[in-house]
């Protein structure tokens, strides 16, 4: 029997899954690949990522990819300010993919999943009393933009708070229409549930995961530092904003503390296109940017401990689950521990003020901390962080009514 069709929407291209929301995307994707005969839509917003169109397409029954500019993107998405639209929409608005959704959904297709709010405006009223919809909007987007205005000036904090509140309208109004709403963390499902409380029944909470054969202590993870050096290590992307004020402020205002204390510590930040801001950085004392690697685990299996001192943070964080898979201790600020449950070990470890993190710091680069923290941080992602397990929930928000009242 054939399997039946499902239009996956995304704003993205899910691959290479190294970051955040193609971490999720790709892992969903890869799941779902084994249920249905995959329509996916996405975009590419990086040149380099045409080079996984194969990759991608393995896992496809019909691709279509669609070039977006950054820039230009950006320039079309203040036709907002005149529509009153949230700006995320004209930004992710294209005549070419919109054609290639209607030509698919009038192939036949009956269940939709949609990755990210931005990507619901590529249906009609009509496909949601004809389809299944679930959407994945995996964090709170319109929170992350209220979070973002007070930490910058005029006009941007004004437009950060305009975009917050037209775009919590708009995922109010998407998640309506659907069957089934996702989010991240039971943290992210309960404050959307609080701001659109018309869809609680049909808010669900589904985790993100770790492949823990991949992230794994064990393997042949080659030393990438020098004899000598201790690193605390930074994974993620740098050209998010949010990971550019964590790095920003950590190098400021913690890790000179820790060095008056520790001359070989060093502050390692490991993740793709570093801007300017973030380069500059290595001209504090024992500040190191390496940019794009490879493959970031030797980072992290040789570092005493990984750091992620985030001030803004949406739903669960992958860096963090990543270096509690290599077994490595995790400091972390309380903002990055919010999508996170069941990991009560990790509270030890969890400091918000600059001398409290620095303290953190040094017992991990002098090997104060209890000898088991490591492992206990990888039992915990092992035990409660699964991919195959949370994905198989989509399957069954696909193939159920999702409306039964019960949250996720």
């Amino acid at each position: 029997m054939p399997r039946p069709s499902l239009l996956f929407l995304a704003h993205r291209i899910p691959y290479p899954p190294n970051k955040g929301d193609k971490i999720r995307s790709f892992n969903l994707l890869k799941h779902l690949a084994g249920h249905y005969r995959i329509h996916l839509g996405c975009f590419v917003d990086d040149p380099q990522d045409w080079a996984y169109r194969e990759d991608v397409a393995a896992y496809c029954h019909d691709l279509f990819l669609q070039r977006l500019d950054p820039g230009m993107a950006r320039v079309k998405s203040l036709r907002g300010l005149l529509d009153g639209r949230p700006l995320t929409l004209p930004y992710y608005a294209d005549r070419r993919l919109r054609r290639w959704v209607r030509a698919t959904l009038e192939g036949g297709v009956g269940r939709v999943l949609v990755f990210s709010s931005a990507m619901a405006q590529y249906l009609g009223p009509q496909d949601y009393e004809r389809c299944h919809v679930v959407v994945d909007f995996v964090d709170v987007d319109s929170d992350k933009w209220r979070q973002y205005a007070p930490s910058h000036r005029f006009p941007m904090n004004r437009l950060y708070v305009r975009e917050s509140r037209r775009l919590l309208a708009y995922e109010r109004q998407v998640a309506a229409r659907a069957g089934a709403g996702v989010f991240v963390s039971p943290q992210e499902a309960e404050l959307f549930r609080r701001l659109s409380p018309e869809t609680a029944s049909t808010t669900h909470a589904i985790d993100n995961g770790v492949d823990v054969d991949y992230f794994s202590p064990q393997g042949p993870h080659a030393d990438p530092f020098p004899p000598g050096e201790r690193h605390l290590v930074f994974t993620g992307a740098m050209d998010y904003w949010a990971n550019v004020d964590a790095v920003r402020w950590f190098a400021g205002e913690v890790f000179p503390r820790v060095r008056a204390r520790c001359a070989e510590a060093r502050f390692t930040i490991v993740g793709a296109r570093p801007g300017a801001e973030v380069k500059r950085l290595e001209r504090i004392p024992g500040v190191q940017v390496t940019g794009a690697v490879r493959d970031v685990r030797p980072y992290l299996a040789h570092a005493a401990a990984a750091v992620a001192p985030l001030r803004i943070a949406r739903g669960v964080q992958n860096k963090v689950l990543e270096a509690m898979a290599m077994a490595r201790p995790v400091i972390v600020t309380p903002q990055a521990m919010d999508g996170l449950r069941m990991c009560a070990d990790l509270k030890p470890l969890v400091a918000e003020d600059p001398e409290a993190l620095a303290a953190l710091s040094l017992s991990a680069l002098t090997g104060a901390l209890q000898a088991d923290a490591g492992e206990r941080n990888r039992a915990c992602v092992c035990h409660h962080y699964s991919w195959a397990e949370h994905m198989g929930r989509f399957v069954h928000l696909l193939e159920t009514a999702a409306a039964d009242g019960s949250p996720g």
